[in-house]
């Protein structure tokens, strides 16, 4: 019962990299945005799914501290600071939403969407650089600073998070705009996956040289880890190559990256199991009795089905590309003042 937790724990945070990270990453872009049209067209990309995107963290965090609840006691006082950081940058970031849906100009709640998108991406990446650190445990807590987890290689996952968010963001800014910003999301973001490419990859190499290095002895293990990392180079390439203005597959980037990123994941996956917290606690020591997990199981089990088809249906119900850089008349977005007004955005239609 412990496996199957952990994989549906796994399966939180994939998804919750892949949905909120496209629009975290949508938030970083608006910072790099100059012209306001299309900086307003971006939030309302996010506006239509970004509260059910997130929901898949607060069932990751809820199924690791009644999963593991050693392990969730390790990480929290651990990476207390980041985490804060992350959770106010998240309020932030949602207030703002909806502050730029409903007024047709708001340049400081724009701003503040975006710096919390940065903030927030950054401030995970640092957590997730915990997974590498030695954390020594004494009567079943943590014994440690709560300042532990700032080291080299926290600012390089957390550049590495950022970068990956912001490429996913202009993937998923490709498929769904047109004109303009289309066309500007396929140029920054070819750059945008460059860097994360070879952001993750430093991260990957780097990890040897911190307590947690990658056990990759067994050969199953070697090939396994081998195999989903030629699969993730794989998707980022295709990813690479469709970013690009004039690919007309601008679904492919999107798809691309989400393999690279599931691709990854796994990989670290085959090469730590069944360690969650280094340097020796495991699956099996880390979790609660099976009573625990019965019981568990019916109320997140049942809400991850409901929270799939949120996402599904919040997805289908503004499938289709958004009409952008088409002028005032033609534009998805609220009218700026003294133009005439245009159809209603998604995130107006939603509420």
């Amino acid at each position: 019962m412990a496996f199957v937790w952990f994989v549906l724990i796994l399966l939180c945070v994939l998804m919750y990299v892949v949905l909120d990270g496209y629009d975290l990453g949508i938030g970083i872009a608006t910072l790099f945005e100059r012209d306001a049209r299309r900086r307003h067209e971006m939030l309302e990309l996010v506006a239509v799914a970004w509260d059910g995107n997130e929901t898949w963290l607060v069932l990751a965090g809820v199924a690791l501290g009644a999963g593991f609840p050693l392990a969730f006691g390790t990480i929290l006082p651990h990476a207390f600071l980041p985490l804060i950081v992350m959770l106010f940058a998240l309020i932030v970031r949602g207030v703002s939403v909806e502050m730029v849906s409903q007024r047709p100009s708001a340049p400081g709640w724009e701003k503040a969407f975006g710096i919390g998108s940065l903030i927030a991406a950054l401030a995970q990446g640092v957590v997730a650089s915990t997974l590498a650190a030695h954390l020594t445990i004494i009567g079943g807590a943590y014994d440690g600073s709560a300042f532990g987890e700032m080291s080299w290689y926290s600012v390089l996952t957390a550049l590495a998070v950022a970068a990956s968010y912001l490429a996913l963001g202009y993937a998923y800014t490709k498929w769904k705009a047109t004109g303009e910003l289309r066309a500007e999301a396929g140029r920054r973001g070819a750059p945008a996956a460059a860097a994360a490419m070879v952001l993750g990859a430093a991260c990957l190499g780097a990890v040897n040289a911190t307590a947690a290095p990658l056990n990759l002895a067994a050969p199953v293990r070697a090939g396994g880890f081998a195999y989903l990392m030629a699969v993730a180079v794989a998707g980022a390439a295709m990813a690479a190559v469709t970013l690009k203005p004039a690919s007309r597959y601008d679904a492919l980037p999107m798809c691309g990256l989400a393999i690279t990123v599931v691709a990854t994941f796994l990989a670290v996956v085959v090469a730590r199991y069944p360690v969650l917290v280094p340097p020796g606690l495991t699956v099996g020591n880390a979790a609660s009795p099976g009573g625990t997990f019965d019981f568990i199981a019916v109320g997140i089990g049942l809400n991850v089905p409901l929270v799939l088809f949120y996402n599904w249906y919040a997805h289908y119900a503004f499938h289709g590309k958004e009409d952008s850089g088409a002028g005032p008349a033609q534009s998805a977005i609220p009218p700026v003042q003294g133009a005439q007004p245009g159809p209603v955005s998604p995130s107006q239609e939603a509420s």
